[in-house]
Protein backbone atom coordinates (compact mmCIF):
# COMPACT_ATOMS: atom_id res chain seq x y z
CA UNK A 1 0.00 0.00 0.00
CA UNK A 2 1.64 3.20 -0.97
CA UNK A 3 0.46 6.23 1.45
CA UNK A 4 1.43 9.94 -0.16
CA UNK A 5 2.65 12.14 3.22
CA UNK A 6 1.39 15.12 1.06
CA UNK A 7 -1.72 14.59 0.17
CA UNK A 8 -2.64 13.44 4.00
CA UNK A 9 -2.10 16.34 5.63
CA UNK A 10 -4.77 15.18 8.18
CA UNK A 11 -3.43 12.61 9.39
CA UNK A 12 -1.37 15.89 11.15
CA UNK A 13 -4.00 17.99 12.32
CA UNK A 14 -4.20 20.03 15.00
CA UNK A 15 -0.03 20.00 15.29
CA UNK A 16 1.70 22.63 16.94
CA UNK A 17 -1.17 25.27 17.42
CA UNK A 18 -0.57 25.46 21.33
CA UNK A 19 2.59 27.00 20.46
CA UNK A 20 2.83 30.89 20.21
CA UNK A 21 5.61 32.92 18.35
CA UNK A 22 6.37 35.77 20.00
CA UNK A 23 8.67 38.75 19.64
CA UNK A 24 11.19 38.33 17.12
CA UNK A 25 10.65 36.52 14.12
CA UNK A 26 11.62 33.15 12.47
CA UNK A 27 13.52 33.68 9.49
CA UNK A 28 13.84 36.16 7.25
CA UNK A 29 13.10 35.79 3.52
CA UNK A 30 16.02 34.44 1.14
CA UNK A 31 16.41 37.87 -0.05
CA UNK A 32 16.74 39.44 3.21
CA UNK A 33 19.16 37.02 4.27
CA UNK A 34 22.88 37.00 3.16
CA UNK A 35 24.51 33.21 2.68
CA UNK A 36 26.85 32.85 5.71
CA UNK A 37 29.79 31.27 6.06
CA UNK A 38 29.30 29.21 9.48
CA UNK A 39 31.60 30.95 12.66
CA UNK A 40 31.11 33.51 15.52
CA UNK A 41 28.64 36.21 14.61
CA UNK A 42 30.91 39.82 15.55
CA UNK A 43 27.62 41.63 15.97
CA UNK A 44 23.60 42.24 16.56
CA UNK A 45 22.28 42.10 12.87
CA UNK A 46 19.09 44.22 11.86
CA UNK A 47 17.70 44.30 8.14
CA UNK A 48 15.69 47.22 6.86
CA UNK A 49 14.28 45.66 3.71
CA UNK A 50 14.67 48.50 0.90
CA UNK A 51 11.67 50.63 0.31
CA UNK A 52 9.98 49.56 3.39
CA UNK A 53 9.69 51.01 6.69
CA UNK A 54 9.75 47.79 8.85
CA UNK A 55 12.98 47.04 10.80
CA UNK A 56 13.44 43.30 10.87
CA UNK A 57 15.92 41.88 13.98
CA UNK A 58 17.13 38.48 13.18
CA UNK A 59 16.30 35.40 15.55
CA UNK A 60 18.85 34.52 17.85
CA UNK A 61 22.25 34.66 17.62
CA UNK A 62 21.89 35.87 13.99
CA UNK A 63 20.31 38.95 15.46
CA UNK A 64 22.50 38.88 19.06
CA UNK A 65 25.63 36.47 19.05
CA UNK A 66 25.56 37.03 22.71
CA UNK A 67 22.38 35.32 23.55
CA UNK A 68 21.22 31.88 25.54
CA UNK A 69 18.53 29.47 24.91
CA UNK A 70 16.82 30.77 28.06
CA UNK A 71 16.91 34.19 26.72
CA UNK A 72 15.54 33.82 23.75
CA UNK A 73 11.98 35.24 23.57
CA UNK A 74 10.50 32.30 21.31
CA UNK A 75 11.38 29.69 24.31
CA UNK A 76 8.04 27.56 25.11
CA UNK A 77 7.85 29.00 28.72
CA UNK A 78 7.35 25.80 30.42
CA UNK A 79 10.87 24.64 28.93
CA UNK A 80 12.41 28.11 30.04
CA UNK A 81 10.71 27.20 33.92
CA UNK A 82 12.12 23.74 33.95
CA UNK A 83 15.61 24.42 33.04
CA UNK A 84 15.66 27.62 35.04
CA UNK A 85 14.95 26.19 37.91
CA UNK A 86 18.31 23.99 37.33
CA UNK A 87 21.02 24.39 39.99
CA UNK A 88 23.71 27.32 38.83
CA UNK A 89 26.21 26.74 36.42
CA UNK A 90 26.98 24.71 33.44
CA UNK A 91 26.94 21.14 33.60
CA UNK A 92 28.93 21.11 30.18
CA UNK A 93 32.08 23.16 32.32
CA UNK A 94 32.63 19.64 33.85
CA UNK A 95 33.19 18.17 30.94
CA UNK A 96 36.73 17.63 29.30
CA UNK A 97 37.21 20.28 27.19
CA UNK A 98 37.32 19.95 23.18
CA UNK A 99 38.48 21.90 20.38
CA UNK A 100 38.08 21.59 16.23
CA UNK A 101 41.26 20.21 16.51
CA UNK A 102 41.08 17.90 19.06
CA UNK A 103 42.73 14.13 19.15
CA UNK A 104 40.56 10.97 18.38
CA UNK A 105 41.20 10.01 21.79
CA UNK A 106 40.05 12.72 23.73
CA UNK A 107 36.74 13.00 21.45
CA UNK A 108 36.06 9.54 23.11
CA UNK A 109 36.99 10.76 26.80
CA UNK A 110 34.35 13.60 26.07
CA UNK A 111 31.76 11.21 24.50
CA UNK A 112 32.26 8.91 27.72
CA UNK A 113 32.14 11.75 30.12
CA UNK A 114 28.88 13.30 28.13
CA UNK A 115 27.47 9.96 28.56
CA UNK A 116 27.96 9.66 32.18
CA UNK A 117 26.95 13.09 32.97
CA UNK A 118 23.72 12.45 31.20
CA UNK A 119 23.34 9.03 33.34
CA UNK A 120 23.12 11.66 36.16
CA UNK A 121 19.33 12.07 35.44
CA UNK A 122 18.18 8.74 35.06
CA UNK A 123 17.04 8.47 38.85
CA UNK A 124 14.44 11.48 38.02
CA UNK A 125 13.22 9.93 34.82
CA UNK A 126 12.61 6.52 36.18
CA UNK A 127 10.60 8.41 39.27
CA UNK A 128 8.71 9.98 36.56
CA UNK A 129 8.06 6.68 34.74
CA UNK A 130 4.47 5.77 34.31
CA UNK A 131 3.78 1.91 35.15
CA UNK A 132 2.64 0.63 31.82
CA UNK A 133 1.10 -2.21 33.83
CA UNK A 134 -1.09 -2.83 29.81
CA UNK A 135 2.70 -3.85 27.93
CA UNK A 136 3.95 -7.39 27.74
CA UNK A 137 7.87 -6.60 27.40
CA UNK A 138 10.16 -9.19 25.62
CA UNK A 139 14.01 -9.68 24.48
CA UNK A 140 15.16 -11.17 21.49
CA UNK A 141 19.08 -11.60 20.56
CA UNK A 142 19.88 -11.69 16.82
CA UNK A 143 23.53 -11.89 14.97
CA UNK A 144 24.65 -9.12 13.51
CA UNK A 145 27.45 -9.00 10.13
CA UNK A 146 30.59 -8.87 12.65
CA UNK A 147 29.08 -11.88 14.44
CA UNK A 148 28.19 -9.76 17.07
CA UNK A 149 25.29 -9.98 19.04
CA UNK A 150 22.20 -7.23 18.37
CA UNK A 151 19.35 -7.13 21.72
CA UNK A 152 15.91 -6.38 20.35
CA UNK A 153 13.49 -4.96 23.38
CA UNK A 154 9.83 -5.58 21.82
CA UNK A 155 6.84 -3.63 23.92
CA UNK A 156 3.60 -4.47 22.66
CA UNK A 157 -0.40 -4.15 24.11
CA UNK A 158 -1.14 -7.09 26.53
CA UNK A 159 -4.25 -7.39 25.00
CA UNK A 160 -3.81 -7.93 21.21
CA UNK A 161 -6.24 -9.22 18.56
CA UNK A 162 -5.08 -7.87 15.14
CA UNK A 163 -2.05 -7.04 13.68
CA UNK A 164 -0.58 -3.90 14.52
CA UNK A 165 1.98 -1.70 12.99
CA UNK A 166 5.50 -1.79 14.09
CA UNK A 167 7.75 0.54 15.11
CA UNK A 168 11.61 -0.20 14.81
CA UNK A 169 12.73 2.63 17.07
CA UNK A 170 16.72 3.40 17.49
CA UNK A 171 17.48 5.43 20.39
CA UNK A 172 19.46 9.28 20.15
CA UNK A 173 22.81 10.15 21.19
CA UNK A 174 24.59 11.10 18.39
CA UNK A 175 25.46 7.22 17.24
CA UNK A 176 28.21 8.00 19.97
CA UNK A 177 26.63 6.98 23.20
CA UNK A 178 23.88 5.88 25.89
CA UNK A 179 21.74 2.61 24.98
CA UNK A 180 17.79 1.37 24.71
CA UNK A 181 17.67 0.92 28.34
CA UNK A 182 18.13 4.56 29.04
CA UNK A 183 14.73 5.80 31.10
CA UNK A 184 14.10 8.23 28.10
CA UNK A 185 14.35 5.56 25.22
CA UNK A 186 12.05 2.91 27.37
CA UNK A 187 9.50 5.70 28.12
CA UNK A 188 9.12 6.38 24.44
CA UNK A 189 9.27 2.65 23.05
CA UNK A 190 6.25 2.06 26.23
CA UNK A 191 4.25 4.97 25.25
CA UNK A 192 4.34 4.26 21.75
CA UNK A 193 3.09 0.79 22.68
CA UNK A 194 0.27 2.05 24.64
CA UNK A 195 -1.08 3.10 22.06
CA UNK A 196 -1.38 0.02 20.14
CA UNK A 197 1.83 -0.67 18.14
CA UNK A 198 4.80 -3.11 18.65
CA UNK A 199 7.74 -1.04 19.36
CA UNK A 200 11.57 -2.83 18.88
CA UNK A 201 13.91 -0.98 20.14
CA UNK A 202 17.95 -2.13 18.88
CA UNK A 203 20.69 -1.86 20.93
CA UNK A 204 22.97 -1.26 18.23
CA UNK A 205 26.65 -0.45 18.34
CA UNK A 206 27.70 3.17 19.13
CA UNK A 207 30.86 4.47 17.71
CA UNK A 208 31.89 5.45 21.48
CA UNK A 209 31.02 5.30 25.18
CA UNK A 210 30.23 2.26 27.56
CA UNK A 211 28.85 0.20 24.50
CA UNK A 212 32.44 0.10 23.39
CA UNK A 213 33.98 2.12 20.08
CA UNK A 214 32.39 0.99 17.01
CA UNK A 215 32.55 3.55 14.21
CA UNK A 216 30.62 3.72 11.51
CA UNK A 217 29.25 1.66 10.06
CA UNK A 218 28.83 -1.00 12.89
CA UNK A 219 25.75 1.41 14.19
CA UNK A 220 24.26 1.23 11.13
CA UNK A 221 24.52 -2.69 9.88
CA UNK A 222 23.36 -3.55 13.32
CA UNK A 223 19.71 -1.58 12.32
CA UNK A 224 19.71 -2.96 8.84
CA UNK A 225 20.20 -6.46 10.54
CA UNK A 226 17.42 -5.56 13.10
CA UNK A 227 14.91 -4.17 10.38
CA UNK A 228 15.69 -8.17 8.33
CA UNK A 229 14.63 -9.41 11.29
CA UNK A 230 11.73 -7.66 12.11
CA UNK A 231 10.40 -8.16 8.31
CA UNK A 232 11.48 -11.84 8.74
CA UNK A 233 9.06 -12.50 11.44
CA UNK A 234 6.12 -10.45 10.95
CA UNK A 235 3.71 -12.90 10.92
CA UNK A 236 5.15 -14.25 14.78
CA UNK A 237 5.05 -10.71 15.44
CA UNK A 238 1.89 -9.99 13.99
CA UNK A 239 2.60 -6.54 12.69
CA UNK A 240 1.11 -4.89 9.33
CA UNK A 241 3.43 -2.55 8.91
CA UNK A 242 7.01 -1.25 9.63
CA UNK A 243 8.35 2.25 10.39
CA UNK A 244 11.59 3.22 11.29
CA UNK A 245 11.68 5.87 14.08
CA UNK A 246 14.52 7.47 15.57
CA UNK A 247 15.51 10.75 17.01
CA UNK A 248 18.32 13.01 16.92
CA UNK A 249 21.58 10.45 15.84
CA UNK A 250 18.68 7.73 16.11
CA UNK A 251 17.43 9.92 13.31
CA UNK A 252 20.37 9.25 11.22
CA UNK A 253 20.84 5.87 11.38
CA UNK A 254 16.67 6.10 10.75
CA UNK A 255 17.27 7.68 7.57
CA UNK A 256 20.31 5.84 6.66
CA UNK A 257 19.15 2.36 7.21
CA UNK A 258 16.59 3.34 4.88
CA UNK A 259 19.37 4.42 2.10
CA UNK A 260 21.35 1.05 2.71
CA UNK A 261 17.98 -0.73 1.94
CA UNK A 262 17.58 1.72 -1.16
CA UNK A 263 20.97 0.80 -2.20
CA UNK A 264 20.81 -2.71 -1.87
CA UNK A 265 17.59 -3.62 -2.99
CA UNK A 266 15.39 -4.49 -0.16
CA UNK A 267 13.88 -1.41 0.71
CA UNK A 268 10.29 -3.20 0.02
CA UNK A 269 10.85 -4.56 3.93
CA UNK A 270 10.26 -0.67 4.93
CA UNK A 271 6.96 1.18 4.74
CA UNK A 272 8.24 4.47 6.47
CA UNK A 273 10.41 6.64 7.99
CA UNK A 274 10.08 8.76 10.68
CA UNK A 275 12.24 10.91 11.81
CA UNK A 276 12.84 13.63 14.84
CA UNK A 277 15.69 16.48 14.91
CA UNK A 278 17.99 14.02 12.44
CA UNK A 279 21.57 14.53 12.79
CA UNK A 280 22.35 13.94 9.06
CA UNK A 281 25.05 16.24 8.69
CA UNK A 282 28.95 15.27 9.73
CA UNK A 283 30.83 18.32 10.81
CA UNK A 284 34.17 18.49 9.48
CA UNK A 285 35.37 22.48 8.70
CA UNK A 286 31.81 23.73 7.30
CA UNK A 287 28.47 23.57 6.74
CA UNK A 288 26.28 24.90 3.49
CA UNK A 289 25.58 28.79 3.95
CA UNK A 290 21.84 27.41 3.94
CA UNK A 291 21.85 25.74 7.15
CA UNK A 292 20.93 29.03 8.97
CA UNK A 293 19.76 27.45 12.65
CA UNK A 294 23.67 26.43 13.00
CA UNK A 295 24.39 30.32 12.91
CA UNK A 296 21.22 31.09 14.93
CA UNK A 297 21.15 28.09 17.62
CA UNK A 298 24.86 27.63 18.24
CA UNK A 299 25.25 27.30 21.90
CA UNK A 300 22.16 27.10 22.83
CA UNK A 301 22.73 23.26 23.31
CA UNK A 302 25.53 22.17 21.18
CA UNK A 303 28.40 23.79 20.01
CA UNK A 304 30.19 23.25 16.65
CA UNK A 305 33.19 21.56 18.71
CA UNK A 306 30.70 19.00 20.25
CA UNK A 307 29.31 18.61 16.63
CA UNK A 308 32.93 18.50 15.34
CA UNK A 309 33.74 16.04 17.99
CA UNK A 310 31.03 13.43 17.90
CA UNK A 311 31.61 13.31 14.48
CA UNK A 312 35.08 12.63 14.64
CA UNK A 313 33.69 9.63 16.36
CA UNK A 314 31.91 8.70 14.28
CA UNK A 315 33.94 8.73 11.43
CA UNK A 316 37.55 8.52 12.64
CA UNK A 317 39.32 8.92 9.78
CA UNK A 318 37.80 11.69 8.20
CA UNK A 319 36.87 9.25 5.38
CA UNK A 320 32.85 9.30 5.30
CA UNK A 321 31.85 13.67 4.64
CA UNK A 322 29.69 13.12 2.05
CA UNK A 323 28.87 8.97 2.03
CA UNK A 324 25.00 9.41 2.01
CA UNK A 325 24.74 6.40 4.78
CA UNK A 326 27.29 7.91 6.88
CA UNK A 327 25.50 11.68 6.32
CA UNK A 328 22.27 11.23 4.51
CA UNK A 329 22.65 15.22 4.02
CA UNK A 330 24.82 14.44 1.01
CA UNK A 331 22.27 12.06 -0.73
CA UNK A 332 21.39 12.84 -4.44
CA UNK A 333 18.22 12.21 -6.16
CA UNK A 334 19.86 9.09 -7.87
CA UNK A 335 20.30 7.52 -4.20
CA UNK A 336 16.83 8.76 -2.70
CA UNK A 337 14.81 7.87 -5.76
CA UNK A 338 12.54 5.12 -4.59
CA UNK A 339 12.52 5.61 -0.76
CA UNK A 340 9.22 4.95 1.60
CA UNK A 341 7.05 8.03 2.66
CA UNK A 342 8.88 10.18 5.00
CA UNK A 343 7.92 12.79 8.01
CA UNK A 344 10.91 14.69 9.98
CA UNK A 345 10.52 17.16 13.32
CA UNK A 346 12.54 19.70 13.14
CA UNK A 347 12.27 21.96 16.32
CA UNK A 348 12.74 25.91 16.14
CA UNK A 349 15.82 26.14 18.79
CA UNK A 350 17.81 23.45 17.58
CA UNK A 351 21.05 23.35 16.22
CA UNK A 352 19.86 21.23 13.47
CA UNK A 353 16.70 22.17 12.77
CA UNK A 354 17.41 23.12 8.88
CA UNK A 355 19.05 19.74 8.34
CA UNK A 356 16.06 18.08 8.49
CA UNK A 357 14.17 20.69 6.60
CA UNK A 358 16.33 20.78 3.53
CA UNK A 359 16.79 17.12 3.57
CA UNK A 360 12.87 16.67 3.20
CA UNK A 361 12.70 18.79 0.10
CA UNK A 362 15.82 16.96 -1.74
CA UNK A 363 13.20 13.71 -0.76
CA UNK A 364 10.48 15.65 -2.52
CA UNK A 365 12.73 16.44 -5.55
CA UNK A 366 13.32 13.02 -5.74
CA UNK A 367 9.69 12.00 -6.15
CA UNK A 368 9.60 11.02 -2.72
CA UNK A 369 6.19 11.35 -0.44
CA UNK A 370 7.50 13.37 2.34
CA UNK A 371 6.85 16.38 4.78
CA UNK A 372 8.72 18.54 7.03
CA UNK A 373 7.23 20.61 9.94
CA UNK A 374 9.01 22.53 12.95
CA UNK A 375 8.08 22.98 15.90
CA UNK A 376 7.72 26.53 17.29
CA UNK A 377 9.28 27.35 20.60
CA UNK A 378 10.69 23.94 21.67
CA UNK A 379 14.74 22.97 21.61
CA UNK A 380 16.21 19.54 20.83
CA UNK A 381 13.39 16.83 20.89
CA UNK A 382 11.46 17.52 24.31
CA UNK A 383 9.20 15.08 23.47
CA UNK A 384 11.64 12.35 24.84
CA UNK A 385 14.12 14.48 27.26
CA UNK A 386 11.07 16.50 28.90
CA UNK A 387 8.13 14.47 28.24
CA UNK A 388 5.92 16.10 30.82
CA UNK A 389 6.51 19.64 30.17
CA UNK A 390 4.78 20.28 27.06
CA UNK A 391 2.33 17.38 26.83
CA UNK A 392 0.27 18.67 24.36
CA UNK A 393 3.71 18.11 22.05
CA UNK A 394 3.57 14.94 23.38
CA UNK A 395 0.95 13.40 22.55
CA UNK A 396 0.59 15.31 19.58
CA UNK A 397 4.06 13.42 17.86
CA UNK A 398 2.86 9.93 19.45
CA UNK A 399 0.02 10.61 17.85
CA UNK A 400 1.32 11.74 14.31
CA UNK A 401 3.23 8.25 14.81
CA UNK A 402 0.59 6.34 15.16
CA UNK A 403 -1.53 7.68 12.31
CA UNK A 404 1.60 7.25 9.80
CA UNK A 405 2.32 3.94 11.12
CA UNK A 406 -1.25 2.49 10.81
CA UNK A 407 -1.77 4.58 7.16
CA UNK A 408 1.00 2.60 6.06
CA UNK A 409 -0.41 -0.62 7.62
CA UNK A 410 -1.46 -3.68 5.04
CA UNK A 411 -3.21 -7.41 5.89
CA UNK A 412 -0.29 -8.46 3.44
CA UNK A 413 3.58 -8.26 2.47
CA UNK A 414 5.02 -9.74 -0.16
CA UNK A 415 8.48 -11.65 1.40
CA UNK A 416 11.60 -11.03 -0.05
Amino acid sequence: MKFDVRNRVRYLSGRRQFFRQVGRGLLATGALVPAMQIGRATGAASVQPADCNLDVTLPGRLGNPDLTLLEDVRLDPRVRKIMGAAPPGNPGEFLPKITMTSSYEDSLNWVGAMEKMLQSGDAAALAAMPEFADLVTSKETVRGVDANEIALYIDRPEKQSRNLPCIVHIHGGGMSFTSTQNPSAVRWRKTLAQQGMVVVGVEFRNAGGALGIHPFPAGLNDCARAVHWVHDNRSSLDISSIVIAGESGGGNLAIATAIKANLEGWINKIDGVFAMAPMILGFYSSVPPELLSWRENEGYQGTLEMMRTMTRVYDPGDKHEYDPLAWPFHATNKVLRGLPPHIITNYELDLIRDDGAIYARKLQDSGVSAISYTVDGAPHVPEIVMPDVIPELTLDTVGSIVRFAGALASETKLPG
